[in-house]
């Protein structure tokens, strides 16, 4: 299965990267960006229609083929990336996981069609760990989506601890916002709880790929908690010692089940 995995990295790079083609701050920019990402979109479109153009599709229409992928999901990940050259801000926290229901979620069903599993119950599952994920790179991108003019906190939370937006565009740093990102992170980290609970539902090999997205994004968690969720003053990240922990101790806890 890795060239068609690699297919579809491929055509969720090259959306994803079209997107940000549109972070110069300027209109024109983001104009460009939107223009292209239509294009995109009218070309996922003929890849349906048996006539893909561009190299990535004429790959990517073998795995759709192979595996039945509907377009459905495809056409949400491309219209999130449209979104963000439109859409800087988000009043409310169900305004932000309607973002992710189509920026996320649809990466994890198409890994679970790949394998074979179209169970909705299995889908509600991955859509927990796919939107605690975009949440968590969020909450991790505060500093850096503040330069591309983004602002993903929801509106109604700033307003709920009393941090205004002006103190967001300043980076200042005081208690209301630590209270501010201490309620994000525990949020991301309840739907990453209740995610997991796919994982006891896949074969071992499947599962263990699952686990360690959601390990890789809950200690990215803790990554922000270790500094006291000042994430104005620079962007926490997931070490290569960290990923060979994950890796490692993943790898254990898959031997003892398979050895109970």
């Amino acid at each position: 299965m890795r060239q068609d995995l690699v297919n579809f990295y491929a055509f969720c790079r090259w959306s994803d990267d079209l997107g940000d083609e549109g972070d110069t701050l300027s209109d024109a920019g983001r104009t460009t960006a939107l223009q292209r990402l239509e294009e995109w979109e009218s070309d996922l479109g003929r890849c349906y229609n048996g006539a893909p153009r561009h190299p990535v599709f004429v790959a990517f229409q073998k795995t759709i083929d192979k595996y039945k992928i509907p377009a459905e999901p495809l056409m949400d990940l491309i219209s999130a990336f449209k979104q963000d050259q439109i859409k800087t801000q988000y009043g409310t926290f169900s305004d932000l996981l309607d973002y992710c229901s189509r920026s996320a979620n649809p990466v994890g069903r198409v890994y679970l069609m790949m394998f074979g599993y179209n169970d909705p119950s299995f889908f509600e599952f991955s859509d927990k760990t796919c939107t605690a994920l975009q949440l968590a790179n969020f909450w991790q991108d505060v500093l850096v989506d503040l330069q591309k003019g983004r602002i993903y906190i929801p509106q109604e939370d700033l307003k709920k601890f009393g941090y205004t937006q002006e103190e967001l565009l300043r980076k200042t740093y005081n208690d209301n916002f630590r209270n501010l990102m201490e309620y994000q992170v525990k949020r991301t980290r309840e739907l990453f709880n209740q995610g997991a609970l796919l994982e006891d539902y896949l074969p071992l090999n499947i599962s263990f790929e699952v686990t360690l997205f959601r390990k890789g994004g809950e200690r990215l968690l803790e990554k922000i908690e270790r500094i006291s969720y000042n994430v104005l003053a620079r962007r926490p990240v997931v070490s290569t010692l960290d990923k060979i922990w994950i890796f490692l101790s993943t790898f254990v806890n898959v031997r003892l089940r398979l050895g109970s």
